[in-house]
């Protein structure tokens, strides 16, 4: 009774941090909007109301409001080119730049536009790591040259806003730049475990204080070269893909590599071996993130399809908040991939299943990882049989 009443507790700890996490970004753009607010007030009083059109006032403020979010997608932007340059100045190579869901990527020497968005991700810079000489590289600068460009970025808005400010509304649209400039420096920068995923600063933090972390992130960083270049987890290195300790996946860095581990498992169709490590990680303390661990539940429902197929244990699998996170990654190759196999195999429903090989067909086309796509259309036939 005492052990299940520890349990208990765990759990509902587990249950509060997890929506404290998932508040942190809520409360970041709500500071933002409250800031636009702020700046389209003071612009408005510095408007003689009485003598401007109601158009006009209209017009002025809905200006502002755009210009709020035009900030915020700019300051992405150079958030990310932040994490290019850095990078690039410490030796890696260019293999990806996202922002928001559009993505240039580089396939066989060339760079190619993609569609691409992934839950918890505003934009993503991945790059090719430079050797390792004597276990070490550079990541310090690559993992914070975002947050360091966004307040560079900041202070020369602020200084144009000061320089601007005989042009009203311009001063106040600088420094709307300039304050989501430093926000998103902080929320980038400063330490923390979100609820989707780490950020910059943590990784950093992290990476500092372990040495297979380290070695974990370049190996994170050359599988996706790898799969860039059109290569498939089953072709790759063995040595990439061993698990690590107990101890060691309570490092979210160290995690990754376990979930990639159970990827390549999928890949080589070894369901029932995939299943149960997914099943024995997903119970352990570790410091696998939000968003991986819904994908290994998405993956642990494909291989009940395919194996035992009992609805019981589907059920349980499929509660709210994972239906909510396969709805909110509904484009997602696995998710669909998943949710043709559940049409074909538990509702048995013929229709379903068509709109969703047809979906993901629609998908395929920009998706920008063709090796990725041939394996999930080989799990799909899979279920056809």
């Amino acid at each position: 009774m005492f052990i299940r009443k520890v349990i208990m507790m765990s759990d509902t700890k587990n249950k509060t941090i997890g929506k404290i996490k998932q508040f942190i970004p809520i409360l970041f753009f709500m500071m933002i909007g409250a800031m636009g607010g702020v700046f389209i007030a003071k612009y408005m009083r510095t408007m003689k109301l009485a003598e401007e059109s109601t158009d006009k006032i209209l017009f002025s403020a809905a200006l502002l409001l755009v210009g709020m979010y035009i900030a915020i997608f700019l300051q992405i932007i150079i958030h990310e080119a932040g994490h290019l340059l850095f990078g690039l100045m410490n030796g890696y190579g260019f293999s990806s730049f996202r922002v928001g869901s559009f993505m240039w990527v580089k396939e066989g020497g060339r760079i190619k536009f993609r569609r691409f968005s992934l839950v918890g991700t505003g934009g993503q810079c991945l790059l090719i790591p430079p050797k390792m000489k004597d276990g070490k590289y550079p990541y310090v600068l690559y993992n914070l040259g975002g947050s360091i460009i966004n307040m560079v970025s900041a202070l020369l808005f602020a200084g144009l806003a000061l320089l601007g400010r005989n042009i009203n509304i311009l001063s106040q649209m600088l420094m709307m730049l300039a304050v989501v400039g430093v926000a998103y420096a902080l929320i980038n920068a400063i330490p923390l475990q979100l609820e989707a995923v780490n950020n910059d600063g943590y990784n950093a933090f992290s990476l500092g204080k372990n040495q297979e972390a380290l070695r974990s992130f370049w190996i994170q960083l050359k599988i996706n070269e790898q799969i860039a270049s059109g290569v498939r987890l089953k072709d790759m290195p063995d040595e990439w893909f061993e698990i690590p300790s107990e101890e060691s996946m309570k490092n979210s860095m160290t995690a990754v590599i376990g979930v990639f581990a159970c990827n390549r498992l999928m890949d080589q169709m070894k369901f029932e071996e995939a299943e149960q490590i997914m099943e024995k990680l997903l119970q352990m303390d570790t410091g696998i993130v939000g968003i991986h661990r819904n994908l290994m539940v998405v993956d642990r429902i494909y291989c009940e399809l395919v194996r035992e197929n009992r609805q019981d244990r589907l059920n349980n699998m499929l509660d709210k908040q994972q239906k909510k996170f396969m709805k909110a990654m509904k484009n997602f190759p696995s998710v669909v991939r998943t949710e043709y196999a559940y049409a074909l195999l538990a509702e048995k429903d013929q229709t379903i299943a068509v709109q969703m090989k047809e979906k993901f067909d629609k998908m395929a086309k920009k998706y920008p990882y063709p090796s990725e796509i041939v394996a999930e259309r080989e799990l799909m036939s899979l279920a056809d049989k």
